[in-house]
């Protein structure tokens, strides 16, 4: 097959309302595939303001908010209206992106027409749930996605370490890697700026520990904020950065040291700015399928500091481009950060080992491994029903 035979539909709980990392790498496929002559339709929830403008064709699916995060929304129906415009689309591969209603929904409508289905995985899900005191539900939680993703001919996961999960879990039989890329004329050393910092109260001299996403619990902010505490316990005063927003802030807030400097929400130039003025990266997250953030901040030259996790263990080198944390000792990151604050040259060392390997990272070579699945997906699907002279399906 070339590009320009695949026809894809795209679903995604949230494709451009929120800006994120998983959004950001849908929207970068779906630029690709254009490029190439491939057709795409997308089906998500859309807002009045969204985050950034959408890539592609977007059909809107009816969604409700999440409550107590009006931020997001959970698509609720695969209605009508979004069935008779797959139809007139006739899609010969359906790409999920999340396990919500609509792409289960979205599942079953492409097995009963023999259309072959390729889910991405994007966040460890069944890990959110120890945040809002859930975890006694994990097992059930988890045995929903294994129904879920059993149900698709392949899934995807950005990095081996989530692979391997996955695998472990049996989730599928068939996975491959869609890794991230990273745009280095945005994100590299050459956009630290000393008078960015002392715009911001930084002092030259000053070390800082930033911290990069969305402010939302899972993203480990107890655990940051216990690492910077155990430095100071062990006698270094680090400057903490912290880059994005989100409903946790205030408590985020009142919780680190009084002078830690909360920037909102950067895009663009602005963000690669404030990334590359801070001298550590620390991210604490274990729900991290990949995180874009991480080889980001190494594109920037930052060592980093971070949770043994999935995702991570994939892009950091520990003791090489940075120091891997038991998640389970947070005071290990106070140990981590001491370390880097009295031995710049070892700063200097790990953060230029992150940027090389940040330099190999593609996304034109990525995505078109994205591209080689879908063919092999859909050629395999053909021979299974021409072999059983029916519809194959997997299970």
């Amino acid at each position: 097959m070339k590009p320009s035979d695949l026809r894809i539909a795209l679903f995604s709980g949230n494709y451009n309302y929120v800006r994120d990392g998983a959004n950001q790498a849908l929207n970068r496929l779906v630029g690709y595939l254009l490029r190439h002559g491939s057709h795409v339709r997308v089906y998500s929830p859309v807002r009045d303001n969204p985050a950034f403008e959408a890539t592609g064709d977007l059909v809107n699916v009816p969604s409700v908010p999440i409550p107590r995060r009006p931020e997001y929304r959970i698509p609720s129906s695969l209605s009508r209206e979004v069935r008779d415009d797959l139809a007139r689309f006739a899609p010969n591969i359906v790409h999920v992106s999340s396990p919500d209603v609509v792409a289960h929904r979205a599942v079953t409508w492409a097995r009963q027409r023999g259309i072959p289905v390729v889910a991405s995985v994007h966040t460890r899900f069944e890990t959110y749930l120890q945040y809002y005191g859930l975890s006694w539900a994990e097992p059930s939680f988890r045995a929903i996605l294994r129904r879920f993703y059993r149900r698709c001919d392949a899934i995807v996961a950005p990095a081996e370490s989530t692979a391997a999960v996955l695998h472990a879990q049996r989730m599928s039989r068939d996975i491959s890697i869609w890794s991230r890329g990273v745009d280095r004329e945005q994100f590299n050393p050459g956009r630290r700026s000393l008078e960015w910092r002392r715009g911001h109260g930084i002092s030259d001299d000053e070390m800082v520990v930033a911290f990069l996403g969305r402010i939302v619990m899972e993203k480990g902010l107890d655990v940051f904020v216990e690492a910077i505490a155990a430095a100071i316990r062990r006698g270094t005063r680090p400057r903490v950065l912290v880059i994005g927003d989100g409903p946790a802030r205030v408590w985020f807030k009142d919780n680190l040291p009084d002078d830690a400097v909360f920037v909102g929400q950067q895009t663009g130039a602005d963000l690669a700015v404030a990334l590359a003025s801070a001298d550590i990266f620390l991210n604490p997250s274990i729900t991290e399928a990949f995180g874009n953030v991480t080889q980001e901040a190494m594109a920037c030259g930052l060592p980093v500091i971070a949770a043994s996790a999935t995702g991570t263990t994939s892009l950091v080198g520990d003791g090489v481009s940075g120091t891997l944390i038991d998640p389970l000792e947070p005071d290990q990151y106070g140990a981590a950060i001491a370390l880097y604050a009295a031995d710049p040259a070892l700063r200097a060392r790990h953060g230029a080992a992150g940027l090389d390997y940040a330099s190999t990272r593609d996304w034109d070579v990525i995505n078109g491994d994205v591209v080689k699945l879908y063919t092999r997906v859909i050629e395999r699907r053909a021979r299974m029903d021409a072999l059983y002279g029916k519809r194959w399906l997997p299970s």
